[in-house]
């Protein structure tokens, strides 16, 4: 009997040894010893070349976690022994009109960080519970009633939708001031953008690898926007530890080992 063929395609590379020198730790520089290391969406994408941005060999991981382990004398901020972490961003020019307005994570020039050669557990769960800390109406949208039990009970949303229920999407429409939509995959916006109230604003996070359709008359007519946002700047960045850290806001972790 015949079986059925699936093509997938696949990217691959010969593991190699590759060895590399660290220079000294300047009187400016933060040494530390990485403990943990987040695996999102955005680590698909690299893998695949989803971007185009892709530098092979990729060992994926990024969003550090670890603990300072040798410290610059001029380093103001941060002991030996301290928690520390390494975002998306590892250098930028610190020059240029985006560096000089504290937003230094749209510099033309900036260096991004992978565990690889210099060139995502879901942020839903994230932007719900900041939300709330900031004292907003929450509904998380979802693709089928499995997920609800665990937004409302766990994560303390107010309300769901199911977006492939024209019914529930219908009846909310017209009563969202902003949708963060984390979506990584092709889907529909208008869907998205009718729930918005006039002047409502939609925050693309989620990067699929396949370009969306929008219908422009429905944001002219409601005056809404739609906004991307990768991620944020060093000052952006502290302001939201901060942020966490004051309202009790945590991540939900899953450890995974590396054997």
């Amino acid at each position: 009997m015949a079986s059925d063929e699936y093509p997938v395609k696949a990217v691959g590379w010969a593991e190699k040894t590759e060895y590399f020198s660290r220079r000294a730790t300047g009187e400016h520089d933060v040494q530390f010893k990485m403990l943990y290391c987040g695996i999102c969406h955005g680590d698909l994408h690299m893998i695949k070349n989803d971007l185009g941005m892709s530098r092979y060999p990729v060992v994926p991981g990024h969003e550090i976690v670890g603990v300072a382990t040798e410290v610059g004398s001029k380093v103001k901020k941060i002991n030996v022994g301290d928690k520390v972490g390494a975002g998306f961003l590892q250098e930028s020019c610190r020059s240029c009109e985006m560096c000089t307005q504290n937003t230094e994570n749209h510099c033309p020039n900036l260096t991004l960080t992978f565990g690889s050669t210099l060139p995502d557990g879901s942020i839903t769960y994230g932007a719900v519970k900041f939300a709330k800390a900031f004292g907003a109406k929450v509904t998380v949208i979802g693709t089928s009633e499995s997920k609800k039990k665990e937004a409302i009970e766990k994560l303390g949303a107010d309300g769901f939708l199911i977006s492939a229920d024209p019914e529930q999407m219908q009846a909310a429409a017209g009563t969202m001031n902003g949708i963060i939509d984390t979506v990584s995959a092709a889907h529909p916006l208008m869907p998205l953008i009718n729930l918005l109230k006039t002047k409502g604003n939609i925050i693309m996070v989620g990067a699929p690898d396949k370009p969306l359709e929008l219908n422009t008359v429905a944001l002219l007519l409601g005056g809404k926007s739609v906004i991307g946002s990768g991620n944020g700047g060093i000052k952006e960045t502290q302001e939201m530890l901060d942020f966490a850290a004051e309202h009790n806001v945590v991540a939900d972790v899953e450890v995974i080992r590396m054997d």
